[in-house]
């Protein structure tokens, strides 16, 4: 009996992983005609909202039309949003706030103040509050949607880059400078575990809550976090420049973007087991990504840049109007 069933685990991680490997490529190139730099990338209800300099883009899902955009969010990092309310919010680096929108007509509802340089931005099912990662204030800012203010904070010891809920009242944090994931209790708001990643420079982060799994990306390395008690299960290596995270949760594959031009995709052949299927090219500076799970589709905004020139930040500079985003299947 051992020995049969020993079979059947084989074959079908065989089969998992058969049905798994595809060749992703660029299929679209949507090219949005405005200037300034990007982060975060959102889906949702068949439209793209893209954050762009002092603005965020929004463009048809399927035709990479334009559909209208949010303005005066200077230092946009990030999208969310509260489908019960039928508002957006952008997260502005520069503004130390959060930018309130309509969902339905893209009309500006006002401003939040929030901590210091707020990136990463998310509505959160268990609290039903909007949380932004403030990476200046090394705090999280959490905002009451309907009351549209900020209720309170929370110190994570470090500068928070991503979050992942399970939706269950535990928050787990990247702390992208000190290489290590925090779990923060919602229902007493203050961060409970400090878990060390073994990896530098955590960015991008999900959570699959069927196998308790966190998805970590670190420097050219997915690390994978067991949420029961933060213990690393795993190290895939992965592309450089990794900024971004995305989960298929039906294909069980986990995506990450590479600043170097890539994406690297990764079956989760079960909570202790994972291969890499393959580093896909996509095109240099795709380093955060988005995915529409209905439609199994990516999206990765990016540019062109020119190689004789170099930005205050040492990276390669931006050829003005070259911005765009990469549609991959």
């Amino acid at each position: 009996m051992k020995k049969f069933l020993t079979v059947v685990f084989v074959a079908c991680g065989l089969l998992a992983f058969s049905q798994a490997k595809h060749d992703y490529q660029v299929v679209k190139t949507y090219h949005i005609a405005s200037a300034g730099g990007w982060d975060y990338i959102a889906v949702h209800e068949g439209r793209l909202y893209v954050s762009h300099g002092t603005q965020v883009n929004i463009l048809n899902e399927e035709t990479g039309d334009s559909v209208s955009y949010i303005p005066n969010t200077t230092g946009v990092h990030g999208i969310a949003f509260d489908d019960a309310l039928a508002k957006g919010y952008t997260s502005n680096g520069r503004l130390n706030n959060v930018t309130v929108f309509d969902l339905k007509t893209n009309e500006v509802l006002g401003q939040i103040a929030t901590g210091q340089n707020p990136d990463a931005i998310m509505y959160e099912p268990f609290t039903k509050m909007i949380i932004t990662c403030n990476g200046r204030s090394k705090n999280l800012s959490l905002i009451d949607p309907k009351g549209q203010k900020t209720i309170d904070s929370i110190e994570v010891g470090g500068k928070p880059e991503t979050a992942a809920s399970d939706g269950n009242g535990n928050l787990f944090v990247n702390i992208e400078d000190k290489n290590e994931i925090v779990e923060v209790d919602l229902k007493n708001l203050k961060v409970i575990n400090h878990w060390p990643l073994g990896a530098e420079g955590p960015t991008g982060l999900v959570y699959d809550k069927i196998t308790k799994r966190l998805f970590a990306g670190c420097d050219k390395q997915l690390v994978v976090v067991n949420a029961m008690n933060g213990s690393v299960v795993d190290k895939i290596p992965i592309g450089d420049g990794c900024d971004g995270v995305a989960f298929d949760p039906k294909k069980k594959i986990i995506f990450t973007s590479n600043g170097e031009g890539t994406i690297s995709a990764i079956l989760e052949v079960n909570g202790d087991k994972f291969s890499l299927l393959g580093n896909y090219p996509t095109k240099r500076g795709a380093r955060t990504i988005t995915i529409d799970e209905a439609k199994e589709t990516l999206f990765l905004p990016t540019a062109d840049f020119d190689p004789t020139k170099t930005a205050p930040n040492g990276r390669p500079m931006m050829v003005p109007g070259t911005f765009q985003v990469l549609v991959v299947q």
